[in-house]
């Protein structure tokens, strides 16, 4: 009787101890969530430097580490359209201390990888996403040697073009590699793609004359497009751009399929504490108002944002829905 008596008396102590575990575990977390950060901060962007999202990321680095009191390092890790820097995020401890700063290139490259069946993550199950930092229209773009004064007219003369032309993007799977198949389709255009490793190299090719075609977010070329150095042909926003007023948007010029939301963003890996999510938008928000960021980005063509987490979960699920059918149809492979 003793010996039962004494194995249930340990029976729950057991249980006790393990829902004292339970609550413990939550308290932690908040505890660790009250003391962050206690150390350098690691900011992944998924591109080459030199471009707007990288750019970007470094101007909100900047503001959000004076906030937080320790410093945010910007780490390029470039390749596969991005998904390796996503990569190795979604890998990465959920403590805070290792970020992504992606863009709208997000979506159809995590598209294009489901397609092939080769995606190492999923943007809704190993994410969290935290704020848009600033959305930045995508602009589309022609050498000043074509005989276009926007994008109508550009597809009249490949239309034209017997001999076909050559379009470049940032990668296989990137939104312009989507644009330009979708421009194809629609028209009936032969244009070949020429995949580069960033921005910067694609915007120098277009100047060179050897691609007569291309486009990124509007913040990498806007001053070649002011200059003349590139002819730009239209904004695929859903309104024109306050930096390029006088550049119409793809729906006004009768191409509402190439219509999309440019926009950069940070995220978080899948199971970072809530506490330490709110501690980033905070940050990030209050960097999106600083006056002289603002100003910073609104120079560039960026219109800062700091949505919240609803806003931008939002987003990203309608932005999905809409480019992964499109993925895969024009059979769209990220190498």
């Amino acid at each position: 009787m003793r010996s039962s008596q004494s194995q249930i008396t340990a029976s729950r102590r057991t249980l006790l101890a393990a829902a004292l575990a339970l609550v413990a575990l939550p308290l932690a977390g908040a505890a660790h969530a009250q003391d962050y950060p206690t150390k350098t901060i690691r900011l992944v962007v998924p591109f080459p430097a030199g471009g707007t999202t990288d750019m970007l990321a470094r101007l909100f680095a900047q503001r959000m580490g004076e906030g937080l009191g320790q410093t945010i390092v910007v780490e390029n890790v470039g390749g596969a359209g991005g998904s390796l820097g996503a990569d190795q995020v979604a890998k990465a401890a959920p403590d805070g201390y290792t970020l992504l700063f992606h863009n709208l290139t997000f979506s159809t490259t995590t598209a294009s990888l489901q397609y092939a069946g080769r995606s190492k993550h999923d943007i809704e199950k190993d994410f969290v996403p935290i704020s848009v930092g600033a959305y930045v229209p995508m602009l589309l773009l022609a050498h000043p040697s074509v005989p276009a004064k926007d994008l109508k007219e550009f597809v009249a003369y490949a239309q034209g073009h017997k001999d076909g032309l050559f379009y470049g993007s940032t990668g296989p799977g990137s939104v312009m590699n989507y644009s330009g198949e979708v421009m194809k389709r629609d028209n009936q255009l032969k244009m070949d793609h020429v995949p580069f490793r960033g921005a910067a190299p694609l915007v120098l090719e277009l100047m060179s004359g050897r691609i007569q075609f291309g486009g990124d977010q509007l913040s990498t070329s806007l001053q070649h497009a002011r200059s003349g150095a590139l002819k730009p042909m239209a904004v695929q926003s859903v309104k024109r751009s306050p930096a390029l007023p006088d550049v119409p948007t793809v729906r006004e010029l009768g191409f509402p399929n190439l219509e999309i939301q440019g926009w950069n963003g940070f995220f978080a890996p899948a199971g970072t504490p809530e506490p330490i999510i709110a501690k980033l938008h905070q940050q990030i928000v209050a960097a999106a108002n600083n006056p002289d960021a603002r100003k910073r980005m609104e120079e560039v063509g960026a219109e800062p944002a700091g949505s919240t987490q609803a806003e931008m979960r939002a987003m990203l699920k309608d932005q999905f829905t809409k480019v992964r059918p499109v993925v895969e149809e024009l059979k769209l492979i990220v190498q």
